[in-house]
C-alpha cells in the first residue's frame, strides 16, 4: 500500500466520521437499520461520556489558551471478525456513538465501505446540506443592511 493510498483512506474516514458526527441519532439509526447488517460486536470501550478541554488562540494565531470544556461521548467496538471501530462526538448520545463505531469498523472492508458510502453517508450528507441551505436561507431573510448617508456639511 502506498502512502497516497493511506492518506486517501484517512481522508475518506475523516469525511465519513464528520458526516456521522453531524447526523441526528434518529436518522443515523434509520439508515443503519436500512443498511441491513447488524454484526455481533463487543464493546471495547464505552460508550462513555466525559469532558474534553477546548483550546483556542486569539485571532487564530496568538498564544494558545484554555477556552473551556465540551461534553463528549466515545465508543470503541470490536466486531466478531476482529475489525475495530471508534467514534467520538460532542454531546451525550451513547447510542449514536455506538452505531458510528460499528459503522467505522464495518467500513474497514472495502466492499462494505462502498455500500456504507452509498447507503448511509451520502444520504445523511445530502440531508445535512439541505438543513444547512434552509438555515442559510432563513438567516439571509433576516439580514439587515446598514448604511450611512453622508451630508454635505463638514
Amino acid at each position: 500500500m502506498h502512502v497516497t493510498d493511506l492518506s486517501d483512506m484517512d481522508e475518506r474516514r475523516r469525511r465519513r466520521m464528520g458526516v456521522l458526527a453531524l447526523a441526528p441519532e434518529r436518522a443515523l439509526a434509520e439508515r443503519f437499520r436500512a443498511f441491513g447488517e447488524d454484526p455481533a460486536f463487543t464493546a471495547v470501550r464505552g460508550p462513555e461520556t466525559g469532558l474534553m478541554l477546548l483550546r483556542g488562540r486569539m485571532g487564530g494565531t496568538g498564544k494558545p489558551f484554555n477556552f473551556g470544556e465540551a461534553t463528549v461521548t466515545r465508543a470503541t467496538v470490536r466486531l466478531s471478525d476482529g475489525a475495530v471501530g471508534h467514534a467520538l462526538f460532542i454531546g451525550r448520545d451513547a447510542a449514536k456513538a455506538q452505531i458510528a463505531a460499528v459503522i467505522d469498523a464495518l467500513a474497514g472492508d472495502p466492499q462494505r465501505e462502498a455500500r456504507i458510502e452509498a447507503e448511509i453517508i451520502a444520504p445523511l450528507e445530502a440531508e445535512q446540506e439541505g438543513r444547512d441551505a434552509a438555515r442559510r436561507a432563513e438567516t439571509a431573510a433576516t439580514r439587515v443592511e446598514f448604511f450611512t448617508l453622508v451630508r454635505g456639511e463638514d
